[in-house]
């Protein structure tokens, strides 16, 4: 098979308009791609069939939530103080690069040149071993402080790569699109990075709809927005693009899934911590049944997501031995998670994470139950009570409120944010201060309280319901990235033929299914071709007509650089006797039978009912005639 060229590739994805880079006859801004009709209508089958597999299949609540969200909202979640990365700066010409991105890419160069300079004294065996160190250490590299990035670039004496210049300190960056919601500019928003935290914030709304059953999930599909540094790569790293994201609530105490024994026997490719951890970078194949009963994967709720996210991919058109799940390294997880696994596909830019998910905890609902004082949990109804002992706050307002008078709101916020180790911390304060003590509150300012206008003891509580904030269960997808991926697993070459290329997708996501071609433009041939896509648009089959003066073989060719899976050919003999031929794709072998038997065969071919194996056994090949 011919190797990969991804100068061809791109070359044919600009050629048949599948994307190209936005505004571009003003000069073009580097992150943000327009899609073209057969872009888009990739992109489309994919949801399509993203949202099949996952919210028809597992009954999910779908939501549309706002692109701008408030600012207050990512205060809260964590995105206006966390969301940044680091970026350098050329001191000639000002160019800007992301600090770990560059660092990555020069100790990548360097220890590939390293690598080929040895090859002539080392074996084979010793180049793949380094080759494994050389991926286990950039694999770190992205969770580097500015500072420890500073210090590589200062110690590998790192230049900027097109001039040759100094480089500044690496400077923290946020990664969101500011904006202001208003006339007056006072109320200040962001272009949501992730879908996730308008499903969050309506989760009561989920809960009520949903008859207050749990476990459940929510999914959302729609457009983030993340201001990259230097954004380069093509679709994989880019300032606007399309997340399609789940939210799956759980019990704290079960993480287990009704469904997990109908995916438990799925084999994944996965790299867990350990393996990391000893500097490599193969993978072992497991089921998952097996991964989660031995705690490689935390639960069976996440679990269950890693199968059916491996199935959706899969089922796409990627291939299953360039796709990976690698686990989390405990440095790249945020504090509150319990376990991340990202499902990484192989491209020509090495392994991209496309897909990622989390056991995110119960981080998202309890900092905005915190802010807002909106509970954001379940109550569940308990057979017998639940009888414990329990250190409570207790506050005299008739004294709380004179003694610390405007301060008292502040105050009061404070101490009932405080959990039991903290109270407990805070009596013995007291007592050990002979009734007072100093607290630091939310406005930076310290207050004095005293035990003259607050207890804490221990108290028995008996509950006959039961309050809890959910876990989250987060897969989240990035479409873009899957899209691009699916193009080079199915794109090749005809042998012997590198100018004819063919991308091989699978029938349910191809752009266009069926290509309508007659021979000529020959006026005879118009009813028949009116009549036919008429028939194939009430079999809600997308086509494309072809009547240009080409050669049907180029007319063929060109279809199938849009990865268009089958062609009805109609000639004279169609006009005779009412039969039309079937050609597919990638064998381009085709068959010949009346319209309503062809029909019907496409029909089952598109819908994968049938495959064009079975069919080639069913109805005998035809050999094409003479078309001069």
């Amino acid at each position: 098979m011919t190797a990969f060229n991804r100068s061809s590739l791109e070359e044919l994805l600009k050629k048949r308009f599948f994307y190209a880079p936005s505004f571009q006859v003003y000069g073009g801004v580097a992150g943000f791609y327009d899609y073209g009709p057969p872009g888009c209508a990739l992109q489309s089958n994919i949801i399509d069939l993203w949202r099949k597999h996952f919210v028809l299949e597992e009954e999910m609540l779908e939501m549309d939530g706002a692109i701008i969200t408030l600012a207050d909202v990512l205060k809260t979640s964590g995105h206006v103080d966390k969301f940044t990365d680091w970026m350098v700066k050329d001191v000639k010409t000002g160019d800007i690069f992301r600090a770990d991105h560059l660092v990555e890419n020069v100790i990548e160069t360097r220890l590939d040149g390293d690598k080929q300079a040895r090859l002539t004294t080392e074996n084979d065996a010793t180049s793949q071993k380094d080759k494994k160190k050389k991926k286990g250490t950039i694999q770190a590299i992205d969770n580097y402080t500015g500072t420890e990035l500073g210090e590589i670039i200062r110690n590998h004496k790192i230049k900027s790569p097109e001039t040759g210049s100094d480089l500044t300190e690496p400077v923290e960056f946020n990664l969101m699109f500011e904006s202001s919601i208003g006339p007056t500019g006072h109320l200040k928003g962001y272009l949501r990075p992730e879908t996730a935290q308008g499903q969050f914030l309506n989760f009561k709304k989920f809960l009520e709809f949903n008859n207050d059953k749990m476990p459940f999930a929510s999914a959302s599909i729609g457009r983030s927005f993340r201001n990259e540094i230097s954004p380069r790569s093509g679709l994989l790293r880019v300032r606007e693009f399309t997340m399609a994201e789940i939210e799956h609530y759980v019990d704290p105490n079960n993480k287990k899934h009704v469904r997990f024994d109908e995916i438990k026997d799925v084999k994944l490719s996965l790299l867990p911590r350990y393996i990391q951890n000893e500097g490599k970078t193969v993978p072992v194949e497991l089921a998952i049944g097996e991964a989660v009963e031995k705690k490689i994967v935390d639960n069976e709720t996440l679990g269950y997501f890693l199968a059916r996210t491996h199935l959706f991919l899969t089922m796409l058109g990627i291939k299953p031995d360039k796709l990976r799940f690698r686990q989390h390294m405990p440095n790249e997880m945020a504090h509150y998670a319990c376990d991340c696994w990202d499902a990484e596909i192989q491209s020509s830019y090495g392994w991209i994470e496309c897909v990622g998910c989390a056991d995110r905890s119960a981080y998202d609902l309890t900092v905005h139950t915190n802010r807002t004082k909106e509970k954001l949990i379940v109550r569940e109804s308990l057979a017998e009570p639940l009888v414990y002992d329990k250190t409570v706050l207790e506050i005299n307002k008739k004294i709380f409120g004179p003694k610390l008078r405007q301060n008292a709101k502040i105050v009061e916020e404070y101490l009932t944010n405080l959990n039991e180790e903290q109270l407990e911390a805070l009596k013995k304060e007291l007592e050990d201060g002979n009734g007072k003590t100093m607290v630091s509150c939310a406005d930076g300012n310290q207050y004095e309280i005293s035990s003259d206008f607050l207890t804490i003891q221990k108290q028995t509580i008996t509950e006959h319901v039961r309050e809890y904030i959910p876990n989250v269960i987060e897969p989240s997808f990035g479409i873009g990235r899957i899209l691009y991926s699916l193009i080079e697993h199915v794109y090749w070459t005809r042998e012997g033929d590198e100018q004819r290329a063919v991308l091989s997708f699978p029938p349910r996501v191809a752009p266009f299914k069926c290509l309508l071609v007659p021979l000529s433009n020959n006026p005879a041939f118009s009813k028949l071709i009116r009549d036919l896509s008429s028939k194939l648009r009430k079999l809600h089959i997308s086509i494309k007509v072809d009547d240009s003066s080409n050669s049907i073989g180029r007319r063929y060719s060109r279809n199938d650089e849009l990865g268009t899976p089958f062609a009805i050919t109609i000639d004279f003999q169609s006009v005779n006797d009412g039969t039309v031929t079937l050609r597919e794709r990638d064998s381009t072998k085709q068959i010949r039978e009346k319209i309503d038997t062809i029909l019907q065969v496409l029909k089952d071919l598109v819908d994968e009912d049938v495959t064009w194996e079975e069919v080639l056994s069913k109805y005998p090949t035809f050999v094409q005639q003479e078309l001069d």
